[in-house]
C-alpha cells in the first residue's frame, strides 16, 4: 500500500497538489551584487529587479535590495505589487496604438501588429509576456544594454495605456435573505 502511495507522487513524499497557484507570475530581470565601503572595508548586498504579472493585463516592476538575495527578492516582488498598473488594452488583448518612451539612455517603441505574436527581446519581452499583452512588435531603438533602464521605459511607455491596479471584487445583492453574487466584470472601461 505504501508503495503504491509513492509511485502515484513519482516518488515524492509530499505531493504539491495542496499548493495555491500564486496570484501573479513573476521574473526576475536582473540581480546584482552592489558594495558599499565602510571604514573598516566593504559591505556587499544584493540589488534584485523583478517583474510580476497576472497575464491579464496587470503588470508591476519592482526593485529589492537586501543583504540576502531571498529577502531581496522578497522585496521586489512587494515592490512589484505595490506599482502594479492595469492596461487598458483591447478586446484582442492588444496595444490600442503605437507606444513609445525614453528612460535615461534607453528608448522604446511597441507597436500593435496583427497576428504575428509577440515579437521582442531581452526585458521587453518579458514585460509584454508577464502583463498578457497579445501581437505586440517591441523594439529597443537605443545601444543601452542596461536591463533596468530598459524594463523602466517599456514600463513608462505602458503607463500612456494604464490605470492605477485595482483588485476586482465582486458584486453581491440580498434578496430574500438569499445573497447572489454578480458575475465579474471589467470595471475599468
Amino acid at each position: 500500500m505504501e508503495k503504491r502511495n509513492e509511485k502515484k507522487n513519482n516518488g515524492r513524499r509530499g505531493s504539491s497538489f495542496n499548493r495555491v497557484k500564486p496570484e501573479f507570475d513573476q521574473k526576475i530581470l536582473n540581480i546584482r551584487r552592489v558594495t558599499r565601503v565602510v571604514a573598516g572595508g566593504r559591505r556587499f548586498s544584493f540589488s534584485v529587479a523583478i517583474v510580476a504579472g497576472d497575464r491579464k493585463g496587470s503588470v508591476g516592476l519592482g526593485l529589492g535590495k537586501a543583504g540576502d538575495t531571498a529577502l531581496a527578492i522578497n522585496k521586489a516582488l512587494r515592490n512589484a505589487k505595490k506599482n502594479m498598473v492595469r492596461l487598458k488594452l483591447t478586446k484582442t488583448m492588444s496595444i490600442p496604438h503605437e507606444l513609445s518612451a525614453k528612460f535615461s539612455s534607453s528608448y522604446i517603441v511597441l507597436m500593435p501588429n496583427k497576428g504575428r505574436g509577440l515579437v521582442a527581446g531581452s526585458v521587453v519581452r518579458d514585460i509584454i509576456k508577464l502583463s498578457g499583452v497579445k501581437d505586440v512588435t517591441g523594439k529597443i531603438l537605443s545601444n543601452s544594454k542596461n536591463k533596468l533602464n530598459n524594463a523602466k521605459a517599456v514600463m513608462a511607455a505602458l503607463s500612456q495605456i494604464s490605470s492605477k491596479y485595482t483588485k476586482i471584487v465582486p458584486e453581491s445583492i440580498v434578496i430574500a435573505n438569499k445573497e447572489i453574487v454578480l458575475p465579474e466584470e471589467d470595471k475599468t472601461n
